[in-house]
């Protein structure tokens, strides 16, 4: 699952942001701060990172540059007001990827966050693949003994995550954490449930399996 942080301090926009940004299929977390953002940026993979240039601690292509030099790779793109042609080359010079003026069109906005996103899957597999279970990342493609099948966002995302650890135990807080944004309750059954409608498409032989108070295990039993 595509995985997107955004860090506004304005939380009228940063609720726009991210709601438009979920309905467009991204996984989405948000931060009103740097400090706030760094603490979750540091404990999850992040595809691209929407960062507002000034915020309430702290001109934030200082923190970016900072993280560059430590080798932070996930694409930025950096939101501000100023749109000076100096404030702009700074942005860059300082390890943005992206730059985008207020007022911005929320649709311009999605398609520059996707096309980010697309550079940072380079960094993973094209293909995942487990006996006769195939998935094309590049074309988000998922075959079963050569049959396309439909799947969901989520079940997607959670397929997706239990191919890269194939035959081990994979906790639910896991799949939570990786599939899900931080809004998603960790004592709920959403997991399950997803779980169960992959099995379900899957078909025979059965390749998830669940492992008695952890989680789950994809590959032969």
């Amino acid at each position: 699952m595509t995985r997107v942080m955004v860090v506004e301090d304005d939380e009228n926009l940063r609720l726009a942001l991210v709601t438009h940004l979920r309905a467009a299929g991204f996984v989405v977390d948000e931060a009103g701060d740097i400090a706030t953002a760094d603490r979750l940026l540091r404990g999850t993979h992040h595809d691209c990172v929407v960062l507002d240039r000034m915020l309430p601690d702290g001109d934030a292509i200082e923190y970016v540059h900072m993280r560059r030099q430590l080798g932070w790779r996930a694409p930025v793109l950096f939101l501000t007001a100023r749109d000076a042609l100096a404030d702009r080359v700074a942005g860059f010079e300082h390890g943005g990827d992206d730059y985008l003026v207020k007022p911005f069109v929320m649709a311009e906005l999605t398609e520059r966050v996707a096309n980010l996103c697309h550079r940072s899957a380079f960094d993973r597999p094209s293909v995942l693949q487990h006996e006769d279970l195939v998935m094309d990342c590049a074309r988000r493609e998922v075959r079963r003994a050569g049959v396309l099948l439909t799947l969901t966002n989520k079940e997607y995302a959670v397929l997706e995550y239990l191919l890269t650890r194939a035959g081990l135990p994979v906790q639910r807080a896991d799949l939570i954490e990786h599939c899900w944004d931080a809004q998603a309750d960790p004592m709920s059954n959403v997991v399950d449930v997803v779980v169960k409608r992959l099995r379900r498409k899957l078909k025979e032989p059965e390749l998830i399996h669940a492992v008695r108070g952890l989680g789950y295990r994809l590959g032969a039993r």
